[in-house]
């Protein structure tokens, strides 16, 4: 880590909220971690607390136990940055020692390029014990722990060889920002969200665009990531100013929207720009909706469906835009689970030293996934979507599944 993102992370905004902290332990009592591990010590304990006596190195090495979930920030009644303040401490922390495997499971298009030509021999590869065993000795990549399903067509290669849409855009032009998990591994979620952007009237325009760096920043390469994020701003920016910036990928809309700003401190004018043109697709929907611009002549669907909100999605402040708009379709009920994580928090799940603690987060979730629908689940981002599946045996889709289809493009 470079000396100016080191100094950042290890003292400037770490300190802005600090003093505010009065000990009154919520941060403890909403922290998913703590309460199914004694690892970690607890988001006040390792955050504001052990803050004050850190002076470059940290005090507590349980602090990287911390999911970075945000629980605790969002609980926090005085406004203290706790989770922030945690992920800053703890790219301090592994500055001079950064482990090889977390720097591999951050390159997340390099995996995609790499694994779309040889989608059937990925997929089979990382369903097979024997080489998932090796991997998770080797790299430490827990052999059970939820993996990305290769394509074998990205979204651009989609976009190249469909047909143009059947009829003239009515609204106007707007920007889809995909990320790399829709651009690579889930494509299908990206091309329903095009095709429900298009029955709307919009122009739709999906730039050639990166990663927001949000895997490299969660696990404390700030340099990278920033790079990542405003070479994202630019490639976003390139297609048009002022247009509105829509995306399935919940998750990469919060690094764009107060992450990279609140937890590495970039505050290029790009940055801003662009985080405050883009919007979470069922956010986009919903305004649209309070403005009477929704059209609401949606086919029935006869059925009750459980939804997570993830961590990523309330630690945006917008509430939980998906059950208001899904509510509007007949028939359809949606069960919202009430738990506080899954327990992936992007790659802290994939970890061989933090699977169990993961899958012990995500118990109360998994368990009411599989009692309210043992055939379906929704929520808004990727990794969320893969560690339900995998660990409820749930099929688990984004919410604009349910929209695609009740507008009958499916």
């Amino acid at each position: 880590m470079s000396p100016e993102s080191l100094e950042f992370a290890g003292h400037e905004l770490a300190r802005a909220t600090l003093d505010a902290c009065v000990k009154c332990t919520i941060c403890e009592t909403a922290c998913p971690v703590s309460a199914v591990t004694p690892l970690f010590s607890g988001p006040k304990f390792v955050g504001p607390q052990a803050e004050r006596f850190r002076n470059g190195e940290s005090v507590d090495h349980s602090l990287d136990y911390c999911s970075s979930c945000g629980a605790c920030t969002l609980a926090c009644p005085q406004g203290v940055q706790i989770a922030e303040l945690n992920s800053q401490a703890r790219a301090v922390m592994k500055a001079e020692h950064m482990p090889v495997r977390d720097q591999l499971i951050t390159r997340t298009t390099l995996m995609g390029m790499m694994m779309t030509p040889v989608a059937p021999i990925a997929n089979a590869a990382l369903h097979n014990k024997p080489i998932r065993t090796i991997v998770e000795k080797v790299i430490g990549i827990h052999r059970d722990a939820p993996m990305p399903p290769a394509q074998t067509q990205t979204l651009q290669g989609w976009l190249k060889k469909r047909k143009a849409p059947s009829k003239a855009p009515t609204r106007g032009p707007v920007v889809f920002f995909h990320g790399c998990a829709g651009g690579y591994f889930e494509v299908e979620t990206s091309r329903k969200s095009i095709e429900v952007l298009e029955y709307l009237g919009y122009e739709v325009i999906v730039p050639k665009q990166g990663c927001c760096g949000l895997a490299q920043q969660s696990n404390g390469l700030f340099d990278q990531a920033s790079a990542a994020v405003l070479k994202l701003c630019d490639e976003l920016r390139s297609a048009g100013k002022d247009l509105t910036i829509i995306s399935s990928s919940g998750s990469c809309t919060g690094m764009l929207k107060h992450e990279a700003h609140e937890i590495m401190g970039v505050s290029d004018d790009k940055l801003k720009d662009v985080g405050t043109r883009i919007r979470d697709m069922m956010e986009f929907l919903l305004d649209l909706h309070d403005a009477g611009e929704l059209p609401t002549d949606f086919q029935a669907i006869d059925m009750t469906v459980p939804y997570h909100a993830p961590c990523q999605l309330k630690s945006q402040g917008m509430g939980q835009p998906a059950v208001e708009v899904l509510k509007l379709i007949p028939g359809l009920t949606v069960v919202e689970s009430g738990a506080v994580c899954c327990g992936i928090a992007g790659t802290y799940g994939l970890k061989k030293e933090k699977y169990e603690v993961a899958q012990a987060v995500g118990k109360p979730l998994f368990d009411m996934v599989k009692r309210t629908n043992p055939d379906l689940a929704l929520c808004d981002t990727e990794t969320c979507r893969w560690q339900i599946e995998q660990s409820s045996g749930v099929k688990t889709e984004h919410p604009i599944w349910m929209v695609h289809r009740a507008y009958g493009l499916s």
